[in-house]
């Protein structure tokens, strides 16, 4: 069990605040880029057009993180306090708002410019689900996003005022550290793949699967509410993806062997 003492203000200066949040995922989106800008020059994509690209899918994914988080929490959050919907730097970003509001620009910019979307999409693979890792640091620091209270053997508990869980002293699950280790792994598979002559698309299609594979599972433990079917906003996401992505992932590995038959 762990006490997380940590401020998750660094300092202030009058009304201005430098948190914790705001730092690691400015770090979290910068080292992601750097990665898919490597991947994406790599793959035959041009590195002044990424970087423009980069601009949109941040804006985009960063207003679709929190807008998901918004929804899921209007009835007990934001609808008593509306002027907080855009204290982003509070914390709340939820990881597939994230995902979704980033993919939006990116099919709109990919097609512009006549990319082969797929491609372009395997690139992005392991730098955004390393910066998905980086990220859940955050929350650890400021008690965002942990889970259910817990007995043990493994738990997080908070001394700041400034932290986000319901009650300071309390022992948390903590989900932030399960999803850094199941982001992390997912990665270093991702890693090893991604130079396999792999039909474009497919890198891709793995990281969806893995990722909504486990966070589905992972976000049993959470203390988010219900949004529909008896599941919480992330695990009806996860399985949206998953229904997506494995039955194209499958496709793709049987298809050449029909044809080869």
């Amino acid at each position: 069990m762990i006490t997380v003492s940590i401020d998750p203000i660094i300092f202030s200066i009058g009304h201005f605040h430098l948190r914790w949040y705001s730092l690691i995922v400015m770090l979290a989106i910068g080292i992601a880029f750097w990665l898919v800008t490597r991947e994406a020059v790599r793959k035959g994509f041009s590195k002044e057009a990424i970087y423009d690209l980069a601009v949109w899918v941040v804006m985009g994914g960063l207003i679709g993180a929190r807008l998901f988080h918004v929804i899921d929490h209007w009835p007990d959050v934001f609808s008593k306090d509306p002027g907080r919907i855009f204290a982003i730097w509070e914390g709340g970003l939820a990881i597939w708002g994230g995902i979704v509001g980033g993919f939006v620009p990116l099919v709109i910019y990919g097609r512009h410019r006549r990319w082969n979307l797929a491609r372009l999409l395997d690139a992005f693979a392991p730098g955004v689900v390393l910066g998905q890792a980086i990220g859940r640091f955050a929350c650890i620091i400021t008690g965002d996003s942990v889970g259910k209270p817990t007995s043990g053997p493994f738990g997080l508990a908070y001394t700041s005022p400034e932290a986000m869980v319901p009650q300071l002293g309390v022992y948390y699950t903590p989900t932030p550290v399960y999803e850094i280790l199941l982001n992390t792994a997912i990665f270093v598979v991702l890693w090893r793949l991604r130079k396999l002559n792999l039909p474009d698309g497919a890198l891709f299609l793995i990281y969806l699967s893995l990722y909504s594979i486990g966070r589905f599972f992972i976000t049993f433990m959470s203390s988010y509410r219900e949004f529909a079917f008896g599941l919480n906003q992330a695990q009806v996401m996860s399985l949206i993806g998953l229904i997506i992505a494995l039955p194209l992932l499958l496709r793709m590995v049987i298809a050449p062997k029909r044809v080869g038959g």
